[in-house]
């Protein structure tokens, strides 16, 4: 078995959800998921986001605001009918989705954003997800959308009975509603409902969640995961979803660092920049938590090696 630091090209497409889970969690620390905005104006014409993020060295690439009913990603030609197989063949990285549990009863602190029926987290849309070819599908919040993480919870135990791939769940910020985004609780019943990848904030991301909160949650990760298989171990992704993406990069290097130190298998970087992040802010998070050599291998490792001939 291969860690996900040394996959190349078709490596990423013939693994196996468990596979892809233990790849990551070989890897020490040194995975990074990059979001982009499918429905964004792509940051350079004549390209999607997901294909820049890949080129800065992303590993996975997960798609926000993608309407399952409707799967459309703003910068795939025009001639392409499947605009999921075509993204997947162009930059041959597995592709999560952003799917959202929404809590018509929360309580906002903001004005509510409607959603439409193909991004809201259910039962028919990680059917979807299965047939689309998806590897992942993240539960969590956009902005305003009123995402609870009472309403995470119950999303968990229904992806895990009909979503054939990966499960990440947690909160990146608030996602317009009141109370806490994340502590050793919430962790505690997102584990207990079979979460494959536990989502917390990056520390330094939002108020109240720092580092000695992630490490917390990290020891009880790795007390839980003892002697457990690969099935029933849980992963930590932190995630900056706060527009910090587009911060300077000593900022995210700072976060970057603090979250490996504590405990991050994976490392989520946001979409704040027409649809994506700063570019150069993925090869700096890569460069921190993998150095220069791992970095340019995942830049520069060809689409085709290990395919078929």
């Amino acid at each position: 078995m291969k860690r996900l630091l040394n996959y190349q090209g078709a490596d990423y497409l013939k693994a196996s959800p468990m596979e892809l889970k233990q790849a990551i969690l070989a890897s020490e620390g040194r995975v990074i998921v990059s979001e982009s905005v499918v429905s964004a104006q792509p940051y350079i014409g004549g390209l999607t986001n997901a294909e820049i993020e890949r080129a800065f060295g992303a590993d996975i690439l997960l798609l926000n605001a993608l309407d399952l009913e409707n799967p459309t990603i703003n910068g795939v030609p025009e001639e392409a009918s499947n605009h999921l197989a075509w993204l997947k063949r162009a930059t041959s990285r597995p592709l999560g989705v952003n799917l959202e549990p929404v809590d018509t009863n929360a309580e906002m602190t903001q004005s509510r954003e409607e959603l439409p029926k193909g991004r809201i987290a259910s039962i028919e849309n990680y059917k979807l997800a299965n047939d689309l070819g998806l590897d992942l599908i993240c539960l969590t919040g956009n902005p305003g959308t009123g995402v609870t993480n009472s309403q995470i919870l119950e999303a968990i135990k229904e992806a895990k009975e009909n979503f054939k791939g990966l499960v990440i769940a947690g909160k990146m910020h608030a996602a317009g509603t009141d109370g806490p985004v994340m502590n050793l609780e919430i962790a505690k019943d997102f584990i207990k409902a079979g979460t494959d990848i536990l989502l917390v904030p990056a520390p330094y991301t939002v108020p109240h969640f720092n580092e000695d909160d992630l490490k917390e949650i990290a020891d009880y990760v790795y007390d839980y995961n003892t002697s457990k298989n690969i099935e029933e171990k849980v992963l930590i992704m932190s995630a900056i979803g706060t527009s910090q993406e587009t911060s300077d990069e000593n900022t995210i290097r700072q976060i970057a660092l603090a979250a490996k130190a504590n405990g991050a298998h994976l490392q989520h970087i946001g979409d704040a920049m027409n649809g994506i992040s700063l570019p150069e802010n993925i090869y700096t998070m890569g460069v921190a938590i993998r150095g220069v050599r791992w970095q340019m291998y995942q830049m520069s490792s060809s689409n085709f090696r290990n395919g078929e001939e």
